[in-house]
């Protein structure tokens, strides 16, 4: 008997984050997922009067894959993905991981290869598609979350099915103060950072694109980004994971880049010119994710935090920088995470993880968790 939260959540995708319309055809990618779910996502498209495509994937396999490839068949998989791609109207992507690391033995040079050439398929699903990516809950990640395995899937669920239109509500506010922003200060344990949003815009996350969700971005002007960064969250790009990473900056470049395994660290931000330079900033404020988990779509949303993001610049709030990379590195500002500040042209807008304007406090976890 399948689970009952699954059609819930499959609802939720199809319904609010892609809003599938009669007529819409639907990619589904599902990477390492129980057929149960796969089964009941492809029933909800149906409901909706969408047509569904459906892409099976499994990690192993494709690490397999990723160890041989050549420019050659790299060329040959973005022309197919691309034809694909254009096809659709709607794209759901479900990622599951027995292994974190599966493609951590993939040599660097052929990993950036392949990020390079499939970037404009990726450019095209972002900017043209209606899409939202989510993972699945499995042991691997449980184990990441310091909790037994039932027990993270009912967190999952929880999070992944919250009153999503509530927070909308409570974010628009922080799109408004950041749409019109110009100068940014970032503080705190080893950071010490300014740079300015004029002019970009700001794009409020309310479970249309992501799930779990709960973040409004903006993006640094390319060249205005100046200091140091030192975030205090493990981060996993490429089957690596980092820690400790610190970032100093001169006029909008990463000028020098250390932490736990630094090498390849700094060989994925030489990936390409726009690598060393920022394409987002954005604040999380997630009520049920407290903790990171070495997982980006939940650690990026941690309440009382912000991600800062070396690489491709989003359409949405564009500052012209162009990548293969995108790489959301986690800072948490809360007390117990040694604290900090976001400053918005010399106000202070969040203190130690605490939206302080009148206007932003419906965002802080307590009101956000409330029924009211």
């Amino acid at each position: 008997m399948t689970d009952a939260r699954y059609k819930k959540l499959a609802d939720l995708l199809v319904f609010y984050s892609t809003k599938v319309r009669r007529g819409d055809v639907v990619l589904l990618e599902m990477i390492d997922i129980p057929d149960d779910f796969s089964i009941e996502l492809l029933r909800s498209v149906r409901r909706a009067g969408g047509t569904p495509l459906i892409e099976v994937r499994h990690s192993r396999v494709a690490r397999e894959m990723l160890r041989g490839t050549d420019p050659h068949q790299a060329d040959l998989v973005r022309d197919l993905e691309m034809y694909r791609m254009k096809k659709v109207d709607a794209y759901i992507a479900m990622r599951g991981s027995f292994n974190t690391s599966e493609i951590s033995d993939v040599p660097s040079d052929l990993m950036s290869m392949f990020s390079k050439k499939l970037r404009p398929v990726l450019n095209h699903r972002v900017n043209k598609t209606r899409w939202c990516v989510l993972r699945w809950p499995t042991p691997s990640m449980a184990q990441s979350a310091g909790m037994s395995t039932e027990a993270f899937e009912d967190f999952y669920f929880d999070v992944c099915t919250m009153d999503y239109g509530k927070m909308a509500r409570a974010m628009a506010p922080l799109e408004r103060r950041m749409s019109s922003a110009d100068r940014v200060v970032l503080k705190g344990p080893g950071t010490d950072l300014t740079f300015s949003i004029k002019d970009i815009g700001a794009k409020m996350c309310k479970g249309d694109r992501n799930i779990p969700d709960g973040e409004v971005f903006s993006c640094p002007i390319k060249n205005s980004v100046n200091g140091v960064i030192q975030f205090n969250t493990p981060t996993v790009y490429s089957g690596t994971r980092f820690e400790n990473v610190r970032l100093e900056f001169q006029d909008g470049k990463v000028i020098s880049a250390s932490g736990s395994h630094s090498e390849r660290l700094n060989k994925i931000l030489d990936t390409d010119a726009g690598a060393r330079y920022i394409g987002e900033f954005s604040l999380g404020f997630n009520p049920y994710i407290m903790n990171p988990m070495c997982d980006i779509l939940f650690d990026e949303k941690i309440a009382g935090s912000l991600h800062f993001t070396p690489g491709q610049a989003y359409e949405d709030c564009d500052n012209g920088n162009r990548s293969a990379v995108h790489w959301d590195m986690v800072l948490i500002q809360r007390p117990e995470w040694g604290g900090g500040e976001v400053w918005f042209d010399g106000k202070l807008i969040r203190k130690d993880g605490m939206f302080l304007p009148r206007d932003l406090q419906g965002l802080n976890p307590d009101r956000l968790k409330s029924k009211a």
